[in-house]
């Protein structure tokens, strides 16, 4: 049961189960197709994926550090409490722990892909070029105008995200970091809900 909105968020209908899982695998889909859409009209060079032990451990590590500044922002920034606390009852109240496994692969993959693998390179392997992804990767997670907290966010976390990417020139710290953070936080949110 969804409990009732504050008096500054709006009320937001439930969805199902399947719904959000349809949801996830569609915006997934589409930002797949976007960023295949954009090397065909621009081909560019994707920044690699390199398969390495220390960058893997990196990613990892990343991801559990924006879990863990990510749990601390929520002790302490009431905004950003409330702005999470209603986008993910909204998006995980229905979901089973087997279905976060889905949450957390399905848009780290596909945002990475269209953020940091194909967006970062186009625009340019620059401070700018992470600016501009990141604040495109903020405005994908910004649902409604009351949800600023979340996207404000998620800009900070695509900053990191993108300087993680900029720094190794390896998709695969900021795919594994992204991951990561969206499996643990989500499982933490799930645990604390029961």
């Amino acid at each position: 049961m969804t409990p009732p909105p504050s008096p500054d968020q709006p009320p937001i209908d439930s969805l199902s189960r399947v719904q959000i899982l349809a949801a996830i695998g569609i915006t997934a889909l589409i930002l797949l197709l976007i960023a295949r859409l954009w090397l065909w009209l621009d081909p560019i060079s994707l920044l690699p994926l390199h398969l390495s032990l220390i960058d893997g451990l990196l990613g990892l590590g990343l991801g559990a550090a924006i879990t863990l500044a990510s749990a601390l922002a929520y002790q302490l920034w009431p905004a950003y409490r409330r702005s999470a606390d209603v986008y993910l009852q909204l998006v995980l109240s229905p979901l089973t722990a087997i279905d976060v496994l889905w949450l957390g692969i399905l848009p780290g993959l596909s945002e990475e892909l269209l953020f940091r693998g194909v967006m970062l390179p186009a625009i340019g392997l620059t401070g700018f070029g992470v600016v501009i992804s990141s604040l495109c990767f903020g405005v994908l997670h910004l649902s409604s105008l009351e949800q600023w907290p979340y996207g404000i966010w998620a800009t900070v976390i695509g900053l990191v995200l993108g300087m993680s990417a900029l720094i190794t020139g390896n998709l695969l710290v900021p795919l594994l970091a992204h991951i990561v953070t969206n499996l643990m936080s989500s499982l933490v949110w799930k645990l604390r809900q029961s």
